[in-house]
């Protein structure tokens, strides 16, 4: 663990003291070394379950996947927010590269915490870096509104989950995760144990977004610069299926009455945001609520607490972390030439830029589940077991994605295909910089067909 967690501190000082010119090559390659080295967990993933343990901190088949995604990200970030940094004073890409950093440890000791205390102090510090980096370097005017929105939704969703907790330290004795699936079940049954319930997995349903407290995503993505964005849909919303999988082994027998509304709210949501997609003329605006469909599946997956939906749950989330950034850096590398986000006015640019067109269709078909994909794979589980519990939910669970086929192929039509806009006339040829970043998204991705149970968590 610290072979990890120390260079990625000392990213700070080589951020810092590294002569100007030499500054993005240097971090980049420093954190393309850490995310390589993270790669080693991947072959301890053991069937008794916790390896490389210390006092605080633990892999397992659950949290290994979502850190070695948190390390891949962040030499991506780098890559992406090059270009758009190079105008600002040496001093604010500096203090930027340190953000990305600090924002990359505190999701390492986040996923790798033993204890639910720490857990919950991580998943609380990531806000501070990822609110500087909205409001400081976001696109437009509203992004101090988008940061307000971040800020007090995760806030207010997570004050209870700090109460419950504490509430548990008294009842049990311990946090840590390591005795927690041991101890002998709480006995559930009066009104305040419902609250407790809802305490617990309210912080989580907000950060994920559940459909309804959902409203901060897309102000927050849309407003965000490019490598905010990415770590937003990659890393952010997977602390919170991260943390109801965690949580959720405690929480028997209530959630059996209690996930309904739940289950029903996520499905719900994934129909709606699907349809909310189909008339988004922004194009970040159809990303993010892209992604709050994918993650209602999560949702619905992890609630019903079967071995297949926890699987599935995390299958859809590794896979949407690398989809779903691999649509933002093609977003933003076209905002980077025409300098708008509206669909209507850069639309045809297969014509001129034919191999961005190219992984804009990967990344779409990534993004619409197409089979032998892991977005497929974690779908297919996910509502398999959704059907298990109940035959209805088919209904819902297959009108969502024939929505999200739907707004993924409307997406890419209009974006690539069409005649080319008259008032497009010199833009710039993309760069190897942007099909690097964009093929280190993707191969991953197609990686991931060939040996899937490395994502599979604890049912591999």
């Amino acid at each position: 663990m610290l072979k990890i967690l120390i260079p990625t501190l000392m990213l700070i000082p080589t951020a810092w003291l590294t002569p100007a010119k030499w500054v993005w090559t240097t971090t980049l390659g420093q954190s393309l070394i850490i995310a390589l080295i993270s790669l080693t967990w991947l072959s301890h993933l053991s069937e008794t379950g916790w390896s490389t343990l210390n006092a605080y901190m633990a892999t397992d088949p659950l949290s290994t996947p979502l850190l070695v995604l948190t390390c891949w990200l962040l030499p991506l970030m780098i890559l992406a927010s090059q270009n758009h940094m190079q105008l600002e004073p040496q001093n604010r890409q500096r203090v930027y590269l340190s953000l990305l950093t600090s924002l990359q440890v505190f999701l390492i000791l986040a996923f790798g915490a033993t204890e639910l205390i720490m857990f919950y102090v991580m998943f609380e510090a990531t806000l501070i870096p990822t609110l500087i980096i909205i409001t400081r370097w976001g696109n437009q005017t509203e992004r101090l509104n988008a940061g307000t929105y971040f800020l007090f939704y995760t806030l207010a969703g997570s004050l209870p989950l700090l109460v419950a907790l504490l509430l548990l330290q008294k009842d049990t004795g311990t946090l840590s995760m390591l005795t927690m699936q041991y101890s002998k079940p709480l006995e559930l049954y009066s009104y305040a144990d419902k609250l407790w319930w809802a305490g617990c997995l309210l912080a989580f349903l907000v950060k994920m977004p559940l459909y309804g407290v959902h409203l901060w995503l897309p102000k927050a993505h849309v407003e965000a610069p490019i490598a905010g964005s990415m770590v937003l849909a990659a890393v952010l919303l997977k602390l919170g299926g991260y943390g109801m999988m965690r949580m959720m082994i405690m929480l028997e027998p209530l959630t059996k009455e209690l996930c309904y509304p739940f289950i029903i709210f996520a499905l719900w949501g994934v129909i709606m945001t699907g349809s909310i997609c189909l008339r988004q003329a922004d194009l970040k605006s159809l990303i993010a609520y892209s992604s709050v469909s994918h993650m209602g599946l999560v949702a619905g997956g992890i609630l019903i607490q079967t071995p297949w939906g926890f699987t599935g749950a995390l299958v859809l989330m590794i896979a949407h972390g690398l989809a779903s950034s691999a649509l933002f850096c093609l977003a933003n590398t076209n905002y980077e030439r025409t300098h708008t986000r509206t669909m209507i006015l850069a639309r045809g640019l297969q014509m001129v830029l034919p191999l961005m067109a190219t992984w804009w269709f990967i990344a779409s078909l990534a993004n619409l589940a197409l089979p032998p994909l892991p977005n497929l794979m974690g779908e297919l589980t996910i509502i398999t077991s959704l059907f298990n519990w109940s035959p209805w939910s088919l209904l819902i669970t297959g009108a969502g994605m024939m929505i999200t086929a739907g707004y993924s192929l409307y997406m890419f039509l209009m974006t690539q295909r069409g005649p080319l806009p008259t008032h497009i006339i010199a833009l710039d040829p993309s760069h190897s910089r942007e099909h690097l970043l964009i093929a280190l998204h993707l191969l991953p991705l197609l990686l991931l067909i060939l040996k899937p149970e490395l994502v599979w968590g604890w049912t591999a």
